[in-house]
């Protein structure tokens, strides 16, 4: 790159995740580089979705260098589409990461196609004709740019940076990435995990760092004590015994596993009816192999994948899962997207959502403009595909289902850093749960914390962020 970063210093841009828990992007300058960190997609409300097609603050050929905390699309998905734009530099991930980024960007290009080509059947789109965000063509030239590295491996992403990745749970791969320039290290916590997850490891303290850039997805809430488990026991047997389907939208990466995992352990004590437990998500699923890869990464040992793949049904074909929907009796469906945002959990919506015996049992986060955090607000009807559909099946909640850390943990976490950064920014969270967080730091550590714009920038070098820098123009060139 010649002359794009800024003449001196060492800046950052937050060009995501600010004020809400989608699109996590943070770009790092300095008089020689560029380095993004994350690419993600915008997800939830439309005016956040359009973000997605707004041209890219910066051109993309100028970044040197992308860094991935993990392979969520709100924290990977707009690859594709930065690489069709230009960029044309190396992609750094841990080995997790590469795993299932080969999986999932395929995947969303898949489901993005399938939707313009839907919208132009139907003449839905005020865009004639309705093209994807990026094709899988796209998705393939992104996925030959990673580079894997190990966790606690130091690299140099691009001219001037030190650079290195410390496991954070979460989900396979899922990692906080330090960067150093000239000194000053600033560490991104991507999305931290529980402590004590089925499936996850726990996260890693922080590297000692003079800033820390730290989600705040929970930071307004506490997860109610106990297991996922527990919990899901007594609501499965109740729906089980009536003779009911329990629909539950999962995300397929991360908590399909761990659902699949408690559930097949509940059955195999016991403790629920031996009922057909079908996983419908033929991503989950290609998810679900790679788990036996990446054996030391996560809790499950050979015998819990074992009992997975003898009580799982995997649901391949377009056909097996419409002949789900027709299929009486009680049963359990894990299927995608965990927030009811598309795929085939749709079709079971539709089908089962009428029927008071069923249930609907919603696991981890639901971001504002979701169907699924219509339905965790107490909605009773939802539009899907153009319909209306009334909701007469229970619909749960689960509170400790969630792979992120609450409050208490990711205050725990910013604290178990080996000493106190020069402050901390709050991204990954909508606002009141970014200010709650905000005010928690500053009382109980007496940290200088900030909860960034978008598009604001800071200086790395300059004062702490006491009061974050005002908004940049829209119009202005980052």
């Amino acid at each position: 790159m010649s002359g794009a970063g800024p003449q001196s210093g060492f800046t950052l841009t937050f060009l995501g995740a600010a004020g809400t828990v989608t699109g996590s992007r943070y770009l790092l300058e300095t008089p020689q580089s560029r380095v993004l960190v994350d690419c993600g997609l915008f997800q939830g409300y439309k005016p956040l979705r359009l973000k997605n097609w707004a041209p890219f603050p910066i051109e993309p050929a100028s970044i040197d260098a992308v860094v991935l905390t993990h392979a969520h699309l709100d924290h990977a998905g707009y690859l594709p589409r930065l690489v069709a734009d230009g960029f044309e530099g190396p992609v750094w991930c841990s080995r997790g990461t590469r795993d299932l980024c080969g999986i999932m960007l395929p995947d969303s290009a898949r489901l993005l196609e399938e939707e313009a080509s839907y919208a132009n059947r139907i003449g839905s789109s005020r865009h004639h004709p309705a093209k994807p965000l990026y094709t899988e063509e796209d998705a393939a030239r992104a996925l030959r740019r990673l580079k894997v590295v190990e966790f606690g491996a130091h690299f140099t992403p691009a001219l001037g940076f030190m650079a290195m990745l410390r496991a954070q749970g979460h989900i396979l791969g899922a990692a906080a990435v330090t960067l150093e320039h000239g000194g000053t290290r600033v560490t991104f916590s991507g999305d931290i995990g529980r402590p004590h997850d089925p499936v996850a490891m726990a996260p890693q303290p922080p590297a000692e760092s003079d800033w820390i850039v730290c989600e705040s997805t929970y930071g307004d809430r506490r997860h109610v004590p106990g297991s996922l488990r527990a919990e899901l026991k007594p609501i499965l047997a109740k729906v089980l015994a009536r003779g009911g389907t329990a629909v539950i939208p999962a995300f397929a990466v991360g908590r399909a596993q761990a659902l699949l995992h408690v559930i097949a352990e509940l059955v195999e004590d016991g403790d629920l009816p031996p009922v057909p437990l079908y996983l419908n998500s033929p991503m989950a699923a290609r998810v679900t192999v790679l788990y036996r890869d990446h054996m030391g990464e996560h809790r499950l040992d050979a015998a819990a994948l074992d009992r997975m793949d003898t009580r799982v049904r995997t649901v391949s074909s377009v056909e097996e899962s419409k002949a789900l929907n027709t299929r009486k009796g009680a049963k359990v469906i894990v299927s995608a997207s965990g927030m009811l945002t598309g795929g085939r959990v749709l079709h079971h919506l539709l089908a089962f959502a009428g029927d008071v015996r069923n249930a609907i049992v919603l696991c981890g986060y639901q971001a504002g403009g979701t169907r699924g955090a219509a339905l965790a607000r107490g909605e009773r009807r939802i539009r899907v595909y153009g319909v209306d559909v009334d909701v007469r099946a229970e619909v749960f909640q689960l509170d400790t289902g969630s792979a992120h850390a609450d409050a208490d943990e990711l205050v725990a976490w910013l604290d178990s850093a080996p000493r106190q950064p020069r402050g901390v920014y709050l991204t990954h969270g909508e606002p009141d749960a970014a200010d709650a967080l905000r005010q928690r730091v500053e009382r109980e550590l007496g940290w200088p914390t900030c909860v960034p714009e978008y598009r604001d920038r800071v200086d790395l070098l300059g004062a702490p962020p006491v009061p974050c820098p005002p908004p940049r123009p829209e119009h202005a060139e980052v």
